[in-house]
């Protein structure tokens, strides 16, 4: 029962798709925010991979799962060794990068991104990986590829950013071969709740609209079940136990909410100092997850 899928155009088909459900209040709603404001992240937030490095190093020097989510979502992806794979939203690369031994020498991989800066940094990264990797510029909202051209999607961590989601999940549909699969982790409304905490007790006024909301665990199951005949969600179990403020401190001016903290960087500091001295560590809530999306076997 998925949708019909053409060679029309979106505004051709968009009136006309029927859903299999409503959809969650809001959960399609195109919010320009920072999250999905797209001159703000490809010129500031994501202009190149420093502040996902900056994330990044602290969920890898903190985190109690030893495993490591980038090891433990490139685990889930079941394909053939012989496959042909889109990422949309590669960022620095890191997927690729720290699961080299696993990659198939069959699999031919195409990584794109909407910021030339995250790009250039995958290329950079993967260089001298003797693997089948394209690199291409372009917004997951118009895919510039034929139908049914790829076994696989993997958008990580990506669609909350994107205005338009409806649109990206037809573009992706479209571009899977029937029986394809789109791998999309994102992150729970928990996830990293205590900083959300700490920002409001600084600033009670502050917006802390979490990536979650707009396509989170709790969501993201009821808008690809309109595009996709079976999806399915498996959680990675995680925290974070911060022992060192600065790297904390680090994280937070990285993010969308930076703004918020910018004048104020040695209260942040002071506030998470108490808390490592009282409690031996601030700790942090992980939510996040990854759904794995059919594509029907036949075009419906």
């Amino acid at each position: 029962s998925s949708i019909m899928i053409n060679r029309n155009t979106w505004q051709q088909v968009s009136s006309s798709v029927r859903w299999h459900r409503p959809l969650e209040k809001d959960t399609c709603k195109m919010t320009m925010n920072k999250f999905t404001d797209q001159d703000y992240l490809t010129s500031k937030q994501y202009s190149n991979a420093s502040n996902l490095t900056t994330r990044i190093r602290l969920h890898r020097n903190f985190s109690i799962n030893k495993q490591g989510l980038i090891v433990w979502i490139f685990n889930n992806i079941k394909l053939p060794i012989s496959s042909r794979i889109l990422e949309l939203g590669c960022g620095s690369g890191d997927l690729w990068l720290e699961n080299v031994s696993g990659i198939p020498e069959g699999w031919n991989i195409t990584l794109s991104d909407l910021s030339p800066g995250m790009l250039e940094g995958a290329q950079e990264n993967l260089r001298s990986i003797d693997k089948n990797f394209e690199f291409r510029k372009f917004d997951a909202q118009k895919i510039p590829y034929e139908d049914e051209h790829f076994d696989a999607v993997i958008a990580n961590f990506m669609l909350y950013h994107v205005p338009d989601r409806p649109r990206a999940l037809f573009e992706i549909h479209r571009v899977l071969k029937p029986g394809g699969q789109l791998y999309a982790a994102t992150n729970g409304r928990n996830h990293m709740r205590e900083i959300r905490e700490l920002i409001k007790s600084i600033d009670p006024d502050a917006d802390l609209t979490s990536a979650g909301e707009l396509f989170g665990l709790e969501n993201g199951h009821d808008q690809l079940i309109n595009y996709f005949s079976k999806v399915v969600l498996y959680r990675y179990e995680d925290k974070l136990v911060v022992t060192e403020v600065e790297p904390l401190v680090r994280y937070i001016l990285s993010t969308q909410r930076s703004a918020i903290i910018e004048d104020e960087p040695q209260r942040v500091a002071d506030i998470i100092r108490k808390e490592i001295e009282m409690n031996q560590a601030f700790y942090i809530t992980k939510d996040a997850g990854i759904f794995v999306a059919l594509k029907n076997s036949r075009s419906a």
